[in-house]
């Protein structure tokens, strides 16, 4: 007896006749090295003919043992296309892709898991801490609420104190963490690009030109477009585009929450590079976006987990929400996410344009399918297993929301993720300590915490400063006493002022000075922000799990994009 090996390894040899298989001889914890390798053993033959032997081109002499000085073959290598072998492991190991794409986090790292939003500890405080406010509050009323009140006041303010510590130093620029090599085309790792989506088919045509126009070897792509076996439209218009010749198209069955992390995890169990890359529909990613995450990864120490680019906007221009999200979205990747790698606290990942390491990230346990900011989740989880995150110098440019009820819906599930990727993580704080110490704790609390809880806050201050503005009743103003009233006012003041001013100098790394001008209305932004938060905290209690969908190629400029994408295809 001899293995049939199926072999992707020289694709001009072709057949179209694939025999069932032998399930004995797979293992699915081996998936990994099958989709690497291009080799997957497929069954073993117990008979054979001398002359079949001698006219193969199926066998070379490592193939070729002797028996009694007759050649004797100890495995045929059966070659395929590589569109045929990714279709030979999804037929064999689908079942258990799908088990392991929505349970295998939640079966071996349950702590991890934000299948559950609370886990028992977390609950049994909840309950006594609830329990005690209501005793306060009965017994001790105007002490419980100048106590609470003075206690997220402080908060606040922290979290302020916090993004200022953070504006001075991600101000400075990174230096490069090693020198840049120009690596050969053999040096150049394959790297697996995954692209989730869901009603999008509109975005198609130009996601497809911007993946195309990447400068990397072509044999060096793994391209995988993951779409929702109901989604009919996006499936139809791909193979309409051809995107299923191109790409490796991979439908993902229905079953367990319906999110992107759940399809990304597809893809990484049938990934082929060293490497993974996400895309989102509407990404527009600069060209040598995948040389340059190479070229960080190349000679880089082991604990380099994953590099995150940054993300900004090809629309921002458009009107006032996308002004804003664009100033927005400067702070954050080019100031303060900088500013955390130069710290060493733990970096919280878009949700696009992140290079993982494929072996750390299976090793990790992939994406949470139950958290619906998956990656903001992962760059926690990188930073308690002992990896770290760094930022790339490169930009994925997106399309900005430019409607009010479409942002917010995108919005509350940012804040929701938050919300769960805190509750998850501070199940064992111990961690995260025990990787980046006491300041790294302190950083989850003020800066992803931070990005919800003051959210949640400021518009309480703005009903404090009204009440304080129109009502002169010596019962409302025994609930605020000085200095606590002087400290609300300036929280309210100071934080609004300070937001102003991250809003304004946000974009002057790029030089985009004609956007700081609109910085000054940050307050009203800010207010639709608390907005979405209080919708998220409805949401994290009666739909933890529920993916609020956004939608793409709404912008007058993403409709153009689609166009020209559309008359170049052509």
């Amino acid at each position: 007896m001899f293995d049939d090996i199926i072999n992707i390894k020289s694709p001009e040899h072709k057949t179209s006749n694939v025999p069932a298989p032998d399930k004995d001889l797979q293992y699915f914890n081996q998936l990994r090295t099958y989709a690497k390798t291009g080799k997957i053993p497929w069954r073993k033959v117990s008979s054979w003919k001398r002359e079949d032997l001698c006219n193969s081109d199926h066998l070379t002499p490592h193939d070729v043992g002797q028996r009694n000085g007759i050649p004797f073959p100890l495995r045929v290598h059966r070659f395929v296309s590589n569109e045929e072998f990714q279709d030979c492991l999804r037929q064999r190991f689908m079942p258990d892709i799908a088990a392991a794409s929505i349970g295998r986090l939640k079966t071996t790292m349950p702590e991890s898991s934000a299948a559950s939003s609370l886990s028992l500890t977390q609950i049994i405080l909840t309950i006594g801490m609830l329990i005690l406010f209501v005793w306060s509050i009965i017994n001790f009323p105007l002490t419980t609420i100048i106590a609470l009140n003075a206690g997220v006041t402080a908060y606040f303010l922290l979290a302020i104190g916090y993004r200022i510590v953070l504006l001075f130093v991600g101000a400075k620029k990174l230096k490069p963490s090693r020198e840049e090599v120009s690596l050969t085309q053999e040096e150049l790792p394959i790297i697996t690009i995954l692209l989730p989506l869901y009603h999008d088919a509109a975005a198609l045509p130009s996601l497809a030109q911007a993946i195309d126009r990447l400068d990397y070897p072509k044999q060096k792509k793994d391209i995988k477009l993951l779409l929702e076996e109901d989604d009919h439209e996006t499936i139809t218009e791909a193979k309409r585009l051809g995107l299923d010749k191109r790409y490796d198209l991979i439908t993902i069955p229905e079953g367990g929450p319906r999110t992107k992390p759940k399809a990304c995890n597809y893809g990484m169990h049938l990934a082929r590079g060293d490497l993974i890359v996400i895309y989102d529909a509407e990404d527009q990613p600069e060209h040598d976006q995948l040389l340059k995450a190479a070229r960080e990864f190349h000679n880089a120490d082991p604990k380099l987990a994953c590099v995150q680019a940054r993300l900004n906007y090809y629309n921002h221009s458009e009107n006032w929400l996308t002004r804003m999200f664009t100033l927005e979205y400067s702070l954050w990747f080019d100031w303060l996410l900088p500013a955390l790698q130069r710290l060493k606290m733990p970096i919280p990942l878009g949700g696009t344009s992140n290079f993982f390491k494929t072996d750390i990230l299976l090793q990790i346990g992939g994406w949470d399918p139950y958290n619906v900011t998956e990656d903001a989740d992962l760059g926690l989880r990188i930073s308690k297993f002992g990896y770290r995150v760094e930022i790339l110098d490169s930009t994925t440019f997106e399309e900005a929301n430019c409607r009010t009820g479409n942002w917010i819906r995108q919005r509350s599930r940012w804040m929701k993720g938050y919300m769960q990727t805190w509750l998850v993580h501070m199940r064992r704080p111990d961690k995260i300590i025990a990787t980046t110490g006491w300041a790294g704790l302190l950083s989850v609390q003020l800066f992803i915490a931070g990005n919800v809880i003051s959210a949640l806050i400021n518009p309480i201050l703005w009903i404090v400063f009204i009440i304080w503005l129109f009502t002169a009743s010596p019962t409302i103003s025994s609930f605020f006493p000085e200095p606590l009233l002087s400290l609300n006012l300036f929280a309210l003041t100071f934080g609004n002022m300070f937001f102003i001013g991250l809003a304004i100098i946000a974009p002057m790394k790029r030089r985009w000075f004609h956007l700081s001008l609109v910085g000054i209305t940050a307050p009203a932004y800010w207010l639709l922000t608390s907005i979405a938060a209080y919708k998220a905290l409805w949401q994290i209690i009666f739909q933890p799990h529920y993916w609020e969908k956004t939608d793409h190629v709404i912008s007058e400029m993403a409709i153009a994009r689609r166009e020209d994408a559309l008359r170049s295809a052509k």
